[in-house]
Parts: C-alpha cells; sequence; structure tokens
C-alpha cells in the first residue's frame, strides 16, 4: 500500500475534522448513544469495573470519545486504526489514564492479542466493508469477545430494502445541499469517495447476517436523517 503524502492527509483530515465539528454526521448524538451503551454494559457487569478490556476498531483522533474512554473503569484500551497518521493525535486526545492504553497501526480486521476483549467498539468504519466481508468481520470478532461482553457499532445504514445506489443519491444530495462550510470542491471529493467505497449495511438484512453470526442485536440509537444509527451487538 502506497503512503499518501502529508499535505494530502491533511487536507483529507480537516475536512473531515469540519464535518465532526458541523455535526453534519450527527457525531454528538453517536458519541452519546456510545456512551450510554458502555455505561449501561458497566452499570449491568458491575464486578468488571476495573477489568475490563475494550478494543476500538478504527479509532480515529478520539476527539469526541477520549473524555467518554477516560472516565470508563477498564484495565486496558486497545485502538487499532488504517490511518497511522492519526494515532499520535489520539494517543495526546487520550492523555494520561489510571489504565493500559495501547494504540495500533493496522487493518481492524486484524484483531490483536489472544485474550477476548470484554467490550468492542466501531465508529463510522465497518460501511468500508462489503456484506461478504461484513459476515467475515462479525464471524472473526465474536470469539474475540468475551461470552457476555458488547459490541457497539455506530455507523451508516440503509432504509431497509434501499439499494446502495439510491443511499448514495440521497447521501450525496445532504453533502451538496447541506455541507456549505465546504468549498465545491471538497463537498464532490467526499460524494466520488462514498459513491465509490461505502457499502452501508441495509438495516433489517443486516440484523439477520449478525444473527447468523452468534450475534444478538439490539438498536440503541437513529440519527434523524435514516443513515447514522448504533446498535448493540452480544454473543449469543
Amino acid at each position: 500500500m502506497t503512503t499518501p503524502p502529508v499535505d494530502f492527509f491533511e487536507r483529507q483530515w480537516q475536512t473531515y475534522r469540519t464535518a465532526v465539528e458541523q455535526d453534519w454526521m450527527e457525531h454528538r448524538g453517536v458519541t452519546a448513544a456510545c456512551a450510554a451503551a458502555l455505561d449501561g454494559w458497566f452499570d449491568e457487569h458491575p464486578d468488571r469495573r476495573g477489568t475490563a478490556r475494550l478494543l476500538d476498531l478504527g479509532c480515529g483522533d478520539l476527539a469526541l470519545m477520549a473524555p467518554v474512554i477516560r472516565r470508563l473503569p477498564l484495565r486496558s484500551y486497545v485502538g487499532i486504526d488504517l490511518t497511522e497518521q492519526v494515532l499520535p493525535m489520539a494517543r495526546s486526545a487520550l492523555g494520561d489514564t489510571p489504565f493500559s492504553a495501547e494504540f495500533r497501526h493496522g487493518d481492524i480486521r486484524s484483531i490483536p492479542g489472544t485474550e477476548p476483549y470484554d467490550l468492542a467498539h466501531a465508529c463510522f468504519v465497518l460501511h468500508h466493508l462489503r456484506d461478504d466481508e461484513k459476515r467475515r468481520f462479525l464471524t472473526d470478532l465474536l470469539p474475540r469477545v468475551h461470552p457476555d461482553g458488547a459490541f457497539v457499532w455506530a455507523d451508516l445504514f440503509r432504509e431497509p430494502g434501499e439499494p446502495l445506489a439510491d443511499f448514495a443519491g440521497r447521501y450525496a444530495d445532504r453533502i451538496r445541499q447541506s455541507w456549505r462550510a465546504l468549498g465545491e470542491d471538497d463537498r464532490e471529493a467526499i460524494v466520488t469517495h462514498m459513491s465509490t467505497y461505502d457499502f452501508p449495511a441495509d438495516r433489517e438484512a443486516i440484523v439477520g447476517l449478525a444473527a447468523e453470526c452468534g450475534w444478538q442485536w439490539r438498536w440503541l440509537w437513529q440519527g434523524s436523517r435514516q443513515a447514522e444509527a448504533v446498535a448493540l451487538l452480544t454473543p449469543g
């Protein structure tokens, strides 16, 4: 894989940061829902306070999630991201913690270690996988999560029966009409990226697929645009 030049990364990351700050993808609602899910798991498993391990798949720069993770009663945290440049940002955002924190450069499909994790979290990353790749990912993740653990999945999802092209079209309209703080070239670059590399799951079909892989599914939060959503998956 060829590493893009630093200036390319800086331009792309600034565009992403603008989207987060403007809340165009409802990051604030997503973060609140993920925080509630993680807190809720500890409420249900008080004996795991201080011993739980969290795997963060596609951790990014932790700009919004760092305060959430920092206050969790963890034993260890592992963040993985394919974009190596964001890892120092994530480490800086998380800061000092009473638990061990490790950041790894790599593919989310290559889960490190052998000891099961109590919690896994993925935000706006799995829509880059096609359905067959999602199936393999969920199958491979299941034995890596403790039997009474949980996987918090925040992402883009299509409406039931909605063709991928229709989702891409309405999301492109949303970008062109609402993301006005970006220049036209930047907006069109995002549209091109999404239509080429994004494969959000059908929100009804993915529940069945997850069940076939051994997961129970519960929706926790749905955004206002029938796209962003958060689900809690548990083994069994």
